[in-house]
């Protein structure tokens, strides 16, 4: 099967010919589609209309072992009965629009900030794959940053300084500079994950910056100097240049590199109008691709 991208913004993502990626299971498709992920870190696919199980079957033909410790499962388990499949919807188990004090939402909104997912998690998260279900007849969006061009674009004293840099990764607390607030045993479930902020694509040798709201503080460094850095790279990575807005439609599917991008949903009128999202993430794990 042939698959083509068309560039959709001057340094990364493209939109992928037509192809129904529940039917994709030669080797070759997989890997031209891998080969674009190299490229363009963010690919978007028209026209997905994926079930559950149909999503989490693609992402395991792709990319292998499913993230299933996601952050949300520290709150109790989702509606959808696994974690293996995130809920990124505004939707309780009732099928009533969350309430806007419902903690789930207040949860939720940490999503709006610029986060790699599973960047709290070792292994971390390798490719996202977001696919949309039900879409607000509002415009609704989620914007992506390029953080390979923007690692490019560093002087080389920067890049020099920052090289072997590690940082400590925390969804709690990423969400708790929104004032969100976990009991003690949620937060013990929640302890972190210490990361480069290089790194560096095992497929390609392209370097990118890895960082974003979940970053909590550089390893051995004074708080205060850490944060004020991690503060200055977030703002360079996100320079309009560096940024690309989706716009959903519905059977969208959008998939996109951790390791070379971060991201945030944008707002819109979540107590009117419903949003139901799936997201699958594969683990940055040097494993064999599964072929069933």
């Amino acid at each position: 099967m042939t698959i083509t991208f068309r560039k959709l913004h001057p340094t990364f993502v493209a939109e992928a010919s037509a192809v129904d990626l529940r039917q994709v299971h030669d080797a070759e498709t997989l890997e031209a589609i891998r080969r674009g992920m190299d490229e363009f870190a963010v690919l978007v696919f028209r026209d997905q209309p994926f079930t559950d199980e149909e999503q989490m079957a693609f992402a395991r033909r792709f990319d292998g072992v499913l993230h299933e410790k996601t952050g949300a499962a520290a709150l109790g388990r989702s509606r959808l009965g696994t974690e293996a499949i995130a809920d990124i919807s505004n939707v309780a188990p009732d099928g009533e629009l969350f309430a806007p004090d419902d903690r789930r939402r207040a949860y939720a909104l940490g999503n709006r900030l610029w986060h790699t997912d599973a960047s709290f998690e070792d292994p971390s998260g390798r490719y996202s794959m977001l696919s949309a279900r039900v879409v607000p007849p509002v415009r609704t969006e989620t914007e992506f940053a390029d953080a390979r061009t923007a690692y490019e674009a560093l002087d080389d004293a920067t890049r020099t300084s920052i090289e072997t840099l590690r940082v400590h990764h925390s969804i709690a607390y990423s969400r708790e500079t929104l004032g969100f607030e976990f009991s003690a045993e949620e937060r013990a479930k929640l302890p972190g994950a210490v990361q480069p902020l290089v790194r560096t694509n095992p497929r390609t040798g392209r370097r990118a910056l890895y960082l974003a709201s979940h970053a909590a503080h550089v390893v051995d460094w004074p708080l205060p100097e850490g944060r004020l850095l991690l503060r200055e790279l977030i703002d360079h990575v996100t320079e309009p240049s560096f940024v690309y807005a989706h716009v959903w439609r519905p059977n969208d599917l959008v998939i996109w590199d951790n390791l070379a991008t971060m991201h945030r949903g944008r707002p819109f009128d979540d107590a009117t109008h419903r949003r139901e999202m799936r997201r699958v993430t594969t683990l940055d794990l040097p494993h064999a691709i599964e072929t069933a």
